[in-house]
């Protein structure tokens, strides 16, 4: 007896949902268990380990999820991740787009006086490329399950206002799977996670849903940040409340960082609606 999979293309979105990540965990969990159990003396190792390993069962199930049940074999393509001249302009525009807005915050933020920015060490071209390479990584796979298939399933079902939210509150809650106590603590964070998430969705559609920009403008955000966080280069003055700088030194947790998300957004916006929704890919 041959199982009819392209059954479930006419499931609602969120049945969809929940039988791709329920086939992904039963994929995922035998693996991730015993890495857990062998390294849990090294939570990075054990991070670093399980989550590479989810990436890969994600990409083998995502690749049998187009071909047994949407009958397509152009899946990476569905998600906007094609090898094209033009998606790798909007990478590299994405790219440095989100390292300038990380830049040119804490540059305000110094001519204020709230931050110094330091004399950079001898190791900073290492942590540069440290940093663009974690960047790439990070955008890369957040946003080629956000932005990629997330958004594409909500995309069948509901409109583009519903999917535009759903995909940016999504985002921001399933950064939240943590205890308690940290949910509470780093809250802040959570506006400017569903602002980001906004930004991103409108950028792929400015882009005629090609996911160069999104990762490129992911990465360049962490980027930035990763060369003036783990280079040392930022000593915060406090002379004003961490509310308005970022609660922990998490520039996306102040007002700061929600002002230039916005006007970010407000400017991905402006180019999306500029462009048809629905075009070429």
């Amino acid at each position: 007896m041959t199982l009819d999979l392209t059954r479930i293309s006419s499931y609602p979105a969120p049945a969809r949902l929940g039988i791709f990540i329920l086939a992904l965990l039963l994929s995922w969990l035998p693996f991730a268990i015993p890495i857990y159990l062998l390294f849990k003396y090294d939570p990075n190792l054990t991070t670093i380990l399980t989550m590479g390993l989810m990436f890969i069962a994600f990409l083998i199930l995502l690749r049998f999820w187009n071909q047994k049940v949407y009958q397509n074999t152009h899946w990476l393509k569905r998600y906007g991740l094609e090898t094209t001249r033009k998606n790798g302009i909007d990478l590299v525009n994405g790219l440095s787009i989100g390292f300038a807005v990380t830049l040119s915050l804490f540059i305000l933020e110094a001519i204020f006086g709230w931050v110094i920015i330091k004399t950079p060490s001898l190791f900073l071209l290492k942590i540069v490329g440290e940093g663009l390479i974690s960047g790439l990584g990070i955008g890369l796979i957040e946003e080629f399950f956000f932005r990629g298939f997330l958004l594409d399933e909500l995309e069948q079902d509901y409109s583009p206002n519903i999917v535009l939210w759903a995909n940016a509150l999504i985002f921001a809650l399933l950064h939240f799977l943590k205890p308690i106590e940290e949910i509470i603590r780093t809250f802040p964070t959570f506006p400017a996670l569903i602002l980001l998430g906004l930004t991103l969705v409108f950028a792929k559609r400015s882009c005629s849903k090609r996911l160069g920009i999104c990762i490129g403008l992911h990465a360049g955000l962490v980027w930035g940040y990763y060369i003036l966080n783990v280079g040392q280069l930022l000593e915060y003055t406090n002379k004003v409340s961490p509310w308005i700088t970022g609660i922990d030194s998490n520039p996306i947790a102040g007002a700061i960082g929600l002002v230039f998300l916005g006007i970010l957004a407000l400017w991905m916006k402006k180019r999306a609606t500029s462009l048809p929704l629905n075009t070429d890919r």
